[in-house]
C-alpha cells in the first residue's frame, strides 16, 4: 500500500522554472486539486528552512503578488538571523525564486476526500529580505556564484592562455557552470531500540556491513527512497549500506527488530542553488519514506560514540559552456596522462586548503559535528590533499580533507571532494565559501604565469619551503595515510591543529583576518553576516552545553552505581570503584574548596569566559570517556 501511495506517477512532483508563470501555474494547480497548500521556503544562516501552510485559495487569489515577492512576510527574529532581524525590527519579506525547481511535498498520511490522493504542499524556494537586503543562505550562494563567474571571466580576458587549458578559447565561453553534488549518509534504527555499542564497534572493525545486502523494511525503504527521488527528477545514482551497523533480527511475527544500520544515498550533480535545494528535498524524502516503513532516521554527524559518523561529502567543480554548446571541464588539463590538473584546478584546490580555517566554522559549528571530526574512522581532520601516485594512475586517499577525483576516460569527471561536511552542514553557505576560496587560489595561480609542473611543485612543497601562494610553515599534500604514518604531533605541525570545540573553531574568524577577507570579497558573504552566523552558533553551543550535554552527562554519572558485594568483592573491585568515585566527584560534586567541572562550566558561561568554557568542555569530554571506560571494566568484573 505504501509503495502505491508514494510512487503515483499521476501526481505532480516538480514545477520547473519555465512553468513558473501565472497561466501555467493556474493550469497545473487546477489539474491537481490535491495540492492544497503553498509553503515559501527560505533558509536562514543555520541552514534551517522555513515551512508554513498557506491555503491554495489565497495563493491563487494573489498569485501576481506572490510571484512579485510582495505577498508574504515572516518574523525574522524567530529564525537564525542573529543580530540582523531583531525583536524590534523583525519584518522579513519573502521573495519567490523563479530560477530553480519548485517541489510538491506530499503528506503520506493525509488524503483528499474527493480524489483519494495524498494532499500536497507546493514548496516554493524564496529569498529573505530585511530592510532591502538579502539576508539568507540561498541569496548568499546565488550572488556568490554570480560574482565568482564575473571574476573568472575577467581573469580569462586578461590571461587568454592558461596553463593546461590551451585548448580553450576564453572568447568562446558562453557561461560558467558551477557543478556540485552531495552524498547523504545517515543512520536508521527501529524506534525505541538500540544495538549494543560493542556489537556496532566489532561489526565495523570486521567490515561486516559496508555495501552488504539490505533486508526487510530497510531494503524496502531504501528502494522506495530511490524511486521517489527519481519522481522528483533528482536522478538517483546509488543507495547502499555504509560501514556502520549490525544485522537486524526477525521476531515471531516476521517483523524486523533491533535495526541499526548506516546507509548512503547519492543523486546526480546539479549547479548552484539547485544543488543545495535538492539536498534539502532528499533529506525530507529519506526521513518520510523510512518513517512510513516504521524506522527512525538520524542525520546527526556522530549519533553513536565510538562508531563511524555520517558525512556528506561535497563535490565542487567548474566547467565552461562554450558558444557551440560544448561543455569543457576547467579543472581538467589538456593531457590528463601528463598532468593532474589545469592551472584553474590547481588554484581551486590550493585556495580551498589555504583558506580552510575560516571555512571550517561554516562546516562544523555544533558539538555533534566536531564529535565526528576526531582521528579515526577516516575522519577528515587534517587540512591536506592527495593528488594520486601519478597523473596516469589516479588513486583515492580517504584520510585527507580535500580529495581529487579523476577518471582518465572522462575529463568531465575531474572535481574536488570536500570530505568534512556532514548532513546538517549548511550546504548553501558551505558551497559559497568553497567557491570564494577557490577563486582566491585560481587568481593566484593564473596570475603567476607558472606552468603546471611549477604549480604541482607548489602544492607538493614540504613544511618550511617557501611558496608563491601557500603558507611556508605548512604541508598541503600527502599520499600517505594521515593517521597511520604521522603522529598526532606531526599532524598538528604539518597540517594545522584541528579545533576541539565550537568556540575554538569560531575563533578562526578573528585569528585569520586575511583569510576572512577572502570570504568577504565581493561583499556578498558580508562581515555582518559572518558575525551573525558566529553569534547564532555561539548561542546554540552554550545552550546545548547547559541544557543537553551537562544534564546527559550528569544522568550518566548518577547511573553509575556501586555493584560489588562487600563480602565477595576483590581488591580490584575496590580500587576501580575508588577511581570511579573520584571521577564522578570531579565531574559533578562540589565542595567549598573546589567546584565540579559541571559547575565550573555553568559559571564560565554566565561570565562569558568562552576560552575557559572551551577548555573545560574538552576536560569534561576526556573525563567522561575515562569514567565510562573504567565503569565498563568495573561491571565486567562483577559476577555476583
Amino acid at each position: 500500500m505504501a509503495a502505491l501511495i508514494m510512487n503515483n506517477k499521476d501526481l505532480l512532483y516538480v514545477i520547473k522554472p519555465e512553468e513558473q508563470n501565472e497561466s501555467t501555474l493556474r493550469e497545473l494547480l487546477t489539474l491537481h486539486p490535491e495540492i492544497q497548500f503553498v509553503s515559501l521556503m527560505g533558509v536562514d544562516f543555520a541552514g534551517n528552512d522555513t515551512d508554513e501552510k498557506i491555503p491554495m485559495k489565497i495563493f491563487l487569489e494573489d498569485i501576481d503578488g506572490f510571484l512579485a515577492g510582495s505577498a508574504a512576510q515572516t518574523d525574522g527574529s524567530s529564525v537564525v538571523l542573529t543580530g540582523i532581524a531583531t525583536l524590534n525590527d523583525a519584518r522579513v519579506d519573502m521573495k519567490v525564486d523563479k530560477t530553480v525547481n519548485w517541489f510538491v511535498d506530499y503528506n503520506y498520511e493525509h488524503f483528499d476526500a474527493e480524489s483519494g490522493r495524498m494532499i500536497g504542499t507546493l514548496r516554493i524556494p524564496c529569498y529573505l529580505i530585511h530592510n532591502g537586503n538579502h539576508v539568507d543562505s540561498r541569496s548568499i550562494l546565488n550572488d556568490t556564484l554570480a560574482y565568482v563567474e564575473k571574476e573568472i571571466m575577467d581573469l580569462f580576458a586578461k590571461h587568454p592562455v592558461i596553463a593546461g587549458l590551451e585548448h580553450v578559447n576564453p572568447a568562446e565561453i558562453e557561461k560558467l557552470l558551477f557543478t556540485s553534488a552531495t552524498e547523504l549518509e545517515f543512520w536508521v534504527k527501529t524506534p525505541r531500540e538500540d544495538a549494543p555499542l560493542e556489537a556496532l564497534s566489532s561489526s565495523q572493525v570486521m567490515q561486516e556491513q559496508y555495501w552488504q545486502r539490505t533486508r526487510g523494511n530497510v531494503r524496502t525503504a531504501l528502494e522506495q527512497t530511490i524511486q521517489t527521488l527519481e519522481l522528483y527528477g533528482l536522478e538517483p545514482e546509488m543507495g547502499h549500506k555504509e560501514c556502520g551497523g549490525v544485522k537486524g533480527q526477525i521476531d515471531a511475527a516476521g517483523h524486523m527488530t533491533h535495526v541499526m544500520e548506516q546507509l548512503e544515498v547519492d543523486w546526480k550533480f546539479s549547479s548552484g542553488v539547485q544543488t543545495a535545494d535538492n539536498e534539502l528535498l532528499a533529506r525530507i524524502i529519506v526521513k518520510e519514506v523510512f518513517r512510513m516503513n516504521g524506522l527512525e532516521v538520524s542525520f546527526q554527524a556522530k549519533p553513536i560514540p565510538g562508531v563511524a559518523g555520517s558525512g556528506e561529502h561535497t563535490h565542487v567543480g567548474i566547467a565552461a559552456k562554450m558558444k557551440n554548446g560544448k561543455i569543457v571541464n576547467l579543472f581538467s588539463p589538456k593531457d590528463m596522462h601528463k598532468d593532474f590538473l589545469s592551472a584553474v584546478g590547481y588554484g581551486a584546490l590550493m585556495g580551498l586548503l589555504k583558506n580552510y580555517e575560516v571555512t571550517n566554522p561554516f562546516i562544523s559549528c555544533t558539538i555533534d559535528s566536531l564529535n565526528r571530526l576526531k582521528p579515526g574512522f577516516e575522519a577528515p581532520v587534517c587540512i591536506v590533499t592527495s593528488l594520486g601516485l601519478s597523473p596516469d594512475n589516479p588513486s583515492r586517499n580517504r584520510t585527507i580533507l580535500a580529495g581529487l577525483i579523476r577518471d582518465l576516460d572522462n575529463d568531465k569527471a575531474t572535481r574536488i571532494e570536500m570530505r568534512s561536511p556532514n548532513p546538517y552542514t549548511n550546504t548553501y553557505i558551505a558551497i559559497a565559501a568553497f567557491y570564494l576560496s577557490c577563486l582566491d587560489g585560481i587568481k593566484a595561480c593564473v596570475e603567476s604565469g607558472k606552468d603546471l609542473k611549477a604549480l604541482e611543485k607548489e602544492i607538493s612543497k614540504k613544511a618550511g619551503e617557501e611558496g608563491f601562494y601557500l603558507d611556508t610553515d605548512r604541508q598541503y599534500r600527502t599520499e600517505e595515510d594521515v593517521f597511520e604514518d604521522f603522529t598526532a604531533e606531526e599532524r598538528s605541525k604539518l597540517f594545522g591543529e584541528p579545533p576541539a570545540t565550537v568556540w575554538e573553531n569560531l575563533c578562526a574568524f578573528e585569528k585569520y583576518p586575511e583569510k576572512v577577507a577572502v570570504l568577504t570579497q565581493g561583499n556578498i558573504l558580508k562581515k555582518e553576516y559572518i558575525d551573525s552566523f558566529m553569534q547564532g552558533a555561539l548561542i546554540r553551543w552554550k545552550t546545548e552545553l547547559l541544557t543537553r550535554l551537562i544534564p546527559e552527562n550528569y544522568q550518566a554519572v548518577i547511573d553509575m552505581k556501586r555493584l560489588h558485594n562487600q563480602e565477595t568483592c576483590t581488591d580490584c573491585d575496590l580500587a576501580m570503584w575508588r577511581k570511579i568515585q573520584n571521577l564522578r566527584a570531579k565531574l559533578a560534586k562540589d565542595s567549598f574548596e573546589e567546584k565540579s567541572i559541571f559547575t565550573a562550566i555553568r559559571r564560565a558561561v554566565a561570565e562569558g569566559d568562552y576560552d575557559t568554557v572551551s577548555k573545560l568542555k574538552v576536560e569534561m569530554g576526556a573525563t567522561m570517556e575515562e569514567l565510562k571506560t573504567l565503569y565498563h571494566d568495573y561491571k565486567q568484573n562483577i559476577i555476583d
